[in-house]
């Protein structure tokens, strides 16, 4: 687009909030922001001002920008975490290298609630978590069934009585599901147990200890030696606690160190006054304002998980705004803190020191991971003169054994990084035999007919695609690209025996050298679809089997072959399944439990 259009383009922007988008030359979203009055948020980036070498290195490459209007910032704020989410934007701050740590659930809504672990958070039930750095969510679930007899299964509970199981028998369930309990009794406990969740040990130690010295007075030594090893974990857990922190705040604790090219971040979690750990995360500086930045930071962190009772930090946001975002999202009032003084001032230095040291030595890391992500990519673009930046790399495989569940993976890398939220996986439907050619063939027909239809959405066209093989293969996958008229992606393969690369461009292979990092990121998606094709062909092949294998165990009929089925999903799955698990399963008892776990263990 040329400066001329660009300009009466920016003289149509409207006084509203909203967010906006910038695309390079090739249409690729390069930026998006967000901005409370939109006309003037977009027309800063192209004034004749001075402005931060990411930032003049983002305008330089804007050929054009798109906006979308909300009715508030707060909706804004929003969108703009879903679009960041969606394209990856070169220049936009991103949250990498997170990870959903596990939660403690109590599912609440239900009549005889049950406790489990998870890491997925909704409007379900209570959670206690996140736990991090060290803390066994499977101990302390452990403690909750010993000590208050709450449940672990998810067995539906109806007025018909079931046959109690073994967690029964050794005193960790009260067994509602053989209505061994009332109603008012299980509700007690779960009252109890949410306290002890909520951090309240004390109670749960004395009862750990009195049946720790029953069990050694009846010289049951290994049953005593496991209350001990839980006592101790629990006193461990004891020790986090911040003793002028009151137990009911729940606090994360956030610090930013930059220096200027990289930053990081860190955040300390407290929950009823306990320290459940920190984290740190390696940014590079987005092309945004710092305050501007860390607010998209945020938004990406707390997509995923709730926001705790109160946000820390000495770092300036739009507290109104986070506020009103954190409120629509959680249904509650969110606090921001910027302590000068006392304990809580003591916790944000510890935060910002952990920011800094991370910071300190993470350089070269981030600096090494560039090279081998972004860094790559360009490379790859001048090496195999790619029409365009490979943004989004997408690789496939072929598994099957003589032509028995053959499967076909796509894996996507964005940026020159696995994208696993973009993986998919097909099951060869037409060709007959082990013909991976063919199989292949399938498979890019299948994926490459979804451009310029609705399913384009889930399946955006790729930049490059990677096919493993030598020219034959490319040849085979070419014909697919003719067939279905698709331009404007680049193809390229990887011959396995001497990591040739060959492209449609040119007759001769491409020899890169076997330092270079444009090779390894080849190599690492290459790698990865086989990989990920081999895991699929295993899981089909394994629930194929599955049948066949549990007919030789007596009493296990084709009812309850598919309830195990249904429950496990594989035969690794059922050998690795204790007896309780087992005989939780609908229509197996602990009788046929104890005889499927001796079946497989002496196979």
């Amino acid at each position: 687009m040329s400066q001329n259009v660009l300009r009466e383009k920016l003289k149509l922007l409207p006084d509203s909030p909203g967010v906006y988008i910038m695309l390079d030359a090739s249409g690729t979203v390069i930026y998006v922001g967000k901005a409370r009055v939109l006309k003037n948020r977009v027309r800063q980036y192209f004034h004749s001002s001075p402005k931060p070498e990411k930032v003049q290195a983002m305008v330089d490459c804007i050929a054009d920008f798109s906006y979308v209007v909300t009715p508030t910032e707060v909706d804004a704020l929003a969108l703009e975490n879903t679009y960041i989410k969606k394209y990856k934007p070169k220049y936009n701050i991103l949250l990498k290298d997170d990870k959903n740590y596990p939660y403690i659930k109590v599912h609440t809504r239900e009549e005889f609630p049950h406790i489990s672990i998870t890491r997925r958070i909704a409007k379900d039930g209570k959670y206690f978590g996140p736990f991090m750095g060290g803390v066994s969510c499977k101990e302390i679930v452990d403690v909750a069934a010993r000590v208050y007899g709450i449940r672990t299964c998810s067995v539906a509970i109806g007025s018909k009585p079931k046959k109690a199981c073994l967690d029964y028998h050794l005193g960790r369930c009260l067994a509602p599901c053989a209505q061994e309990c009332t109603r008012e009794e299980y509700a007690r406990r779960v009252e109890r147990a949410l306290s002890f969740l909520g951090g309240n040990y004390e109670e749960a130690e004395r009862i750990l200890t009195e049946k720790m010295q029953r069990f050694a007075e009846e010289e049951q030594f290994e049953l005593a030696l496991e209350y001990r090893n839980r006592i101790s974990m629990l006193s461990a857990l004891g020790k986090r606690r911040i003793t002028a922190m009151p137990r009911d705040v729940d606090a994360d604790i956030w610090a930013i160190a930059s220096n200027g090219l990289y930053a990081s971040v860190s955040v300390l979690v407290t929950r009823g006054g306990l320290m459940q750990g920190s984290r740190n995360f390696p940014l590079e500086e987005g092309a945004g304002e710092r305050e501007e930045s860390f607010m998209s930071f945020l938004t990406q962190y707390y997509a995923s998980r709730p926001f705790p009772h109160e946000i820390i930090c000495g770092v300036g946001l739009d507290d109104e705004l986070l506020r009103v975002y954190a409120f629509r999202k959680n249904g509650r009032q969110l606090f921001i803190t910027r302590p000068k003084t006392g304990v809580k001032r003591e916790l944000l230095d510890m935060a910002q020191k952990n920011a800094q040291e991370y910071l300190d030595k993470a350089i070269s890391a981030i600096a090494h991971r560039n090279d081998m992500t972004v860094n790559a990519c360009e490379r790859l673009q001048t090496l195999l003169s790619l029409s365009r930046y490979p943004k989004r790399m997408e690789c496939y495989d072929i598994s099957n054994i003589s032509g028995v569940d053959k499967v076909g993976s796509m894996v996507v890398f964005t940026d020159g990084e696995p994208d696993k939220v973009q993986y998919r996986r097909f099951r060869i439907k037409t060709v007959e035999g082990a013909n991976d050619f063919a199989s292949l063939k399938e498979v890019l027909t299948r994926r490459l007919g979804k451009l310029g239809t609705q399913e384009e959405e889930r399946f955006p066209r790729p930049d490059l695609i990677v096919i493993d093989g030598g020219k034959g293969q490319l040849s085979s996958v070419k014909e697919v690209f003719d067939e279905l008229g698709v331009t404007g992606i680049d193809l390229v393969s990887l011959a396995k025996r001497e990591e040739e690369v060959f492209t449609c461009y040119q007759d001769e292979s491409i020899r890169i050298n076997h330092r270079d990092y444009a090779l390894k990121l080849l190599q690492r998606l290459r790698d990865e679809a086989h990989r990920f094709a081999i895991t699929y062909f295993r899981s089909l092949h394994n629930k194929r089997n599955l049948a066949s294998v549990l007919r030789e165990i007596e009493g296990v009929g084709e009812r309850k072959r598919k309830a195990l089925m249904d429950k496990f999903g594989t035969i690794d799955k059922i050998m690795r399944a204790d007896v309780a698990q087992l005989s939780a399963v609908e229509g197996i008892g602990e009788e046929l439990a104890r005889r499927i776990k001796t079946y497989f263990e002496e196979l």
